[in-house]
């Protein structure tokens, strides 16, 4: 008995905080600028192949994870300042511009690296926990998730960007009146959702193994994540990521894992049902 709540909660929070690492970057550009990104796993994606070459060069994995939001940051940029600033406001062609440059982008790794899947060593250190070895990259994965959150809370609640982007997102024209940057702060939301998305295919990596296609399938789950958090953008994703990543687990140990994650949507529907503004339109925070 034991040993299998020690099991689910593993797996439960392995689930919780990949779920948590996709989705923070897309509950950005969607919960504060209300842009369907649809390169977002492509930008993923970009960060997975940084840590590939640069580990297959030697440089250190630690080093090779840091430098994946860079990469990420860079071409997210590059996307704002090329496409997406001569877009705002007009949803559908986002959308379909975003779907090209996705494209566009998983032919090129595609050309360069191939269709096969690469795989990153994951360091093999392990801490046993009842009859349990857990491998210590798993820990620091949740680690990592938590302090994603807490990182991304503090910056939206604690700094002026985060206070102009707050403003921007909930009144633009007041928030231009007082002399904010629309622009501006667009872009830079743009850039850090992309560079989230690098940390996300850094950190997953070495736990899946590396492909042009391999994400795409994570970024839909981490929509689908987003709009069941609702309108606040960190809490909100958090505790929909922990409701959906408990279901699916619960559901996968005891049966199959395709099972767990029929569980996880049906689940999702279910909370959008109930709460069609998401679960934190309860409570109406948009942090």
């Amino acid at each position: 008995m034991v040993n299998q709540l020690i099991i689910w909660l593993l797996n439960a929070s392995t689930s919780i905080s990949v779920l948590v690492i996709t989705s923070l970057g897309i509950a950005i550009t969607f919960g504060l600028m209300g842009i369907i990104n649809f390169a977002h796993g492509e930008l993923v994606m970009i960060g997975a192949y940084t840590v590939l070459v640069l580990t297959q060069a030697k440089v250190p994995l630690v080093w090779a994870i840091l430098m994946a939001p860079i990469a990420s940051g860079v071409v997210g940029l590059l996307i704002e300042r090329l496409v997406i600033r001569h877009l705002y406001g007009r949803t559908i062609e986002i959308l379909l511009a975003t779907a090209g440059i996705g494209m566009v982008l998983s032919q090129l790794v595609t050309i360069l690296f191939g269709a096969q899947s690469y795989s990153i060593p994951i360091p093999t250190a392990t801490v046993t926990l009842g009859d349990q070895a857990i491998s210590i990259y798993r820990l620091w994965m949740v680690l990592s998730a938590v302090c994603l959150v807490g990182l991304t809370y503090l910056m939206f609640a604690r700094t002026r960007f985060g206070l102009e982007a707050r403003a921007t997102a909930l009144n633009p024209e007041m928030a231009s009146a007082r002399g904010i940057n629309i622009v501006q702060v667009h872009r830079r939301s743009f850039v850090l959702s992309a560079a989230l998305a690098g940390v996300a295919g850094a950190i997953l990596a070495p736990f899946t193994s590396v492909s042009p296609s391999i994400y795409t399938l994570l970024v839909t789950r981490a929509f689908i994540t987003v709009l069941v958090g609702g309108p606040a953008v960190v809490s909100g994703t958090a505790v929909s990521a922990v409701t959906l990543g408990s279901v699916e687990s619960a559901i996968a140990i005891s049966t199959t894992p395709a099972f767990g994650q029929i569980a996880m949507l049906v689940c999702a529907i279910v909370l959008l049902r109930l709460f069609p503004r998401g679960i934190s339109g309860a409570w109406g925070k948009y942090l």
